[in-house]
């Protein structure tokens, strides 16, 4: 009987958990498309400038993927949360089938 409370008590906690690993792998998705868009964006330059080296394209590159970190952290674009949107469906069902898969044994 204990071993059924203690997987059950474990089994929200193994939801939540699926759940922050959702949205941190949905937070890290909307970092890459925004290092990727604003990149897309820098390279779309018409001219080069005076300044234009391998090391300010380093430097550039690094910029735009602090930029894209920090827009992805505040949610300003909201393509995590449409990701959370489409895929927490899909995993509180599997975290409840392994809960009752482990409750049955």
């Amino acid at each position: 009987m204990q071993v059924a409370t203690t997987t059950s008590a474990s089994a929200p906690s193994a939801a939540t958990q699926n759940q922050a690993s959702l949205a941190k792998a949905a937070q890290q998705f909307e970092a890459i498309f925004l290092r990727q868009m604003i990149g897309a964006m820098r390279s779309a330059s018409l001219a080069e400038g005076i300044s234009d080296s391998s090391a300010t394209e380093q430097f550039q590159s690094m910029a735009d993927s602090r930029t894209a970190d920090a827009l992805a952290n505040t949610n300003s674009m909201g393509i995590a949360q449409l990701l959370l949107q489409q895929f927490s469906g899909r995993v509180a069902p599997a975290a409840a089938q392994a809960s009752g898969a482990a409750a049955s044994e």
